[in-house]
């Protein structure tokens, strides 16, 4: 055996899976076929925020913020951790009812959350429109420049004495005890771990779908913002199934620009950038945002989040369609959030030990049971 565990993907999941592994006192292989912190990772607005949408979201999430929090004190500068807060802004009545209900789903189970009326929230960020009913402040959720972390947790994490980084490694076929690449080479391993999102499809048909989205950022207008923003119609539009949506989202990074999403399409994988659609997602922003239209934008990109049947990540073993490999992929618009606590179950199963959250919910079998072959 050349290495304990090759993880595939050097994406924010593959590095915190590699960087848990490694501190366990493995020797891993990483391989990827492009740079580390690349694909969806270096595509994402790098949110960590707690979701509800689910119990088994908030369980995940919940709990991965705790550990990036944790993690936070060690990271560098240009890691760009900042805790800004999530402020959940709602349009009218029927959305501050709704924030009012997340509100207490939230002190149930013990995250702080504070209810903002009218009059609070433009107090708390005086460039969102008159009109905004109120909002809800989620203080701990974060922000940080992923493909930065990434390159952190695969070279400098406690541990990253015993990872070996293979750029331009093209994964051909797993197998129970290695892969084999593009160019015929073997590499043998105790552990395979595929943590490279929608790249996985082209390794074996896993349930993933992708979705493609846009973002833009600005100039600096420094203390524009000082929150993550994001509407509270956000939850509906990000689990839509089918067609294209907006929603409102805005980032302020510690540069003194501002990141503004988001949208979601399911009919395409071309990556270009579709003004139409960045057309509509800044329309839908400048309800929020007026000042928008005069801020000066500067690039916009797309990128694909590898989604799963039932917006959950697949984390734990493939099953009889790959004995002997292990999933961490699907994880859709939470990659980041989720990284650590994903790197945190994946180890307590391969090292059989017991996981800090139950796992049931996440567990690729779920999905055969479904009857989703994979």
């Amino acid at each position: 055996m050349t290495a304990d565990a090759v993880v595939v993907g050097a994406g924010i999941v593959g590095a915190a899976c590699a960087a848990e592994l490694a501190a366990l006192g493995m020797r891993v292989e990483v391989l990827d076929e492009q740079g580390i912190g690349g694909g969806a990772t270096a595509a994402g607005m790098g949110h960590i925020v707690v979701m509800n949408d689910s119990p088994a979201e908030f369980a995940l999430s919940r709990y991965s913020r705790a550990l990036w929090l944790e993690l936070a004190p060690q990271l560098r500068p240009c890691d760009a951790f900042a805790r800004c807060g999530t402020l959940w802004v709602a349009a009218d009545d029927e959305e501050w009812q709704a924030a009012r209900a997340m509100q207490a789903a939230f002190a149930a189970q013990g995250v702080a959350a504070q209810l903002l009326d009218a009059a609070a929230l433009r107090a708390c960020e005086p460039a969102l429109a008159e009109s905004m009913a109120g909002g809800l402040r989620i203080e701990h959720d974060s922000i940080v420049y992923a493909p930065r972390v990434a390159q952190w947790l695969l070279t400098q994490s406690p541990g990253a004495a015993r990872i070996r980084v293979r750029l331009g490694s093209q994964v051909a076929a797993l197998g129970a005890h290695g892969v084999t690449l593009a160019d015929g080479e073997r590499v043998s391993a105790a552990h395979v771990i595929v943590a490279n999102g929608l790249g996985a499809q082209r390794l074996a048909p896993w349930p993933l779908q992708a979705k493609k989205g846009h973002l833009l950022i600005t100039d600096r207008y420094p203390a524009l913002i000082r929150h993550q923003l994001l509407e509270l119609g956000y939850i509906k539009s990000a689990h839509h199934a089918a067609g294209t949506s907006v929603a409102f989202n805005a980032q302020p990074r510690p540069t003194g620009q501002l990141l503004i999403g988001s949208s979601r399409q399911f009919d395409t994988t071309d990556p270009a950038v579709e003004m139409p659609v960045l057309a509509q997602m800044l329309l839908r922003a400048a309800r929020y945002l007026p000042v928008l239209p005069a801020l000066n934008g500067i690039r916009a990109w797309t990128g694909f989040r590898a989604a799963s049947p039932d917006g959950l990540p697949l984390i734990g073993p493939a099953g009889e369609h790959a004995p002997g490999v292990w999933l961490a992929v699907g994880h859709e618009g939470l990659g980041v959030t989720t990284s650590v606590a994903t790197a945190k179950l994946l180890a307590a199963q391969i090292m059989g030990s017991a996981a800090p959250i139950p796992i049931e919910p996440y567990l690729p079998a779920r999905l055969t049971k479904r009857n989703c072959h994979v």
